[in-house]
């Protein structure tokens, strides 16, 4: 049975934090679209420790689990399967579970993607905290910082809240208005995923390196594309001590070492105008102004 919107979700050992990244695209947070419309797509990486999928598989009816059994360090081969698994005519990816979902993101991506023949829709990246994590958790930021942040909004209610507590990330550094370098939630049609094969699974890093950079700008440079980007929707991160977000050291040199040796060049960012597309909740709007530039940031807010 195909529906209107599935999302891909690539999880590797968050008993933590993959329930939250599933309330959120549930439908209790998701609005303005059909619980029967959708569906989620999950695909464990080869978590040392996968029991506690069983107790999600119920949390919604059009939610899946699956498992690799032949799990690579790179969640690349885990995103492919998940887009083969998809049924939806339009599929989002999260190449990390670890990130929580505003409530309009499927709808405004299925709205979105009715403007254009070949669309991509992207989406900007928020980090949990008071400053993007790479550098918060120099300052102390863990998860348990970070529980109790999230018990100061009620974001189970309203997703829009955590706006309120969340900085842009570093790759949407620009703000709302400008390209971003990747989108962690990446919404294109069935064949078109197909035609360009998922991502590239010459990309092999732990995490895997560049591979999300690398087909956002390879879709960013496609004129035949159009890119979207939504407004007033995005997707917040959560800290659980990833190989690159949440790295005392981050591993750039090698991810761009293997980019260079796959692709032959620098990797530069996409230099794109994008259509914006979505509104904003008054949660988002001191991150507007910022982007507008009419307010300065102090102290990562």
């Amino acid at each position: 049975m195909t529906v209107r919107a599935s999302v891909v979700v690539v999880s590797y050992d968050m008993a933590r934090e993959l329930p939250r990244t599933l309330h959120t695209l549930s439908p209790a947070n998701q609005r303005d679209i059909d619980p029967d419309d959708y569906e989620v797509v999950v695909v464990d990486n080869g978590s040392p420790d996968d029991t506690y999928l069983n107790a999600l598989a119920d949390m919604f009816p059009r939610l899946t689990i699956h498992r690799m059994t032949d799990a690579a360090p790179s969640p690349v081969a885990a995103v492919n399967r998940g887009l083969k698994l998809a049924r939806g005519d339009l599929i989002g990816v999260f190449i990390d579970g670890a990130r929580m979902a505003s409530p309009r993101l499927i709808a405004s991506a299925l709205e979105a993607a009715d403007l254009h023949p070949r669309p991509a829709v992207g989406t900007l990246a928020f980090h949990l905290g008071p400053d993007v994590q790479s550098t918060s958790v120099h300052a102390g930021y863990d998860q348990r910082t970070e529980d109790e942040l999230l018990n100061t909004v009620a974001w189970r209610n309203d997703g829009y809240e955590l706006f309120r507590i969340s900085v842009f990330a570093a790759s949407s550094a620009g703000g709302w208005f400008q390209v971003p370098q990747e989108t962690n939630a990446l919404f294109l049609k069935r064949d078109h995923w197909h035609e360009i094969g998922g991502l590239d699974p010459t990309f092999r890093a732990p995490g895997g390196g560049l591979a999300n950079l690398d087909i956002w700008e390879r879709l960013c440079g496609d004129e035949s594309v159009e890119v979207i980007m939504l407004l007033g929707e995005g997707t917040f991160h959560q800290f659980h001590g990833g190989v690159a977000t949440n790295a005392l050291v981050h591993p750039w040199q090698e991810f761009h070492d293997e980019y260079v040796a796959i692709r032959g060049h620098d990797f530069l960012p996409p230099k794109r105008r994008p259509l914006l597309f979505g509104r904003f909740p008054e949660s988002a709007w001191p991150s507007v102004l910022q982007s507008a530039g009419l307010i300065q940031v102090e102290d990562g807010r």
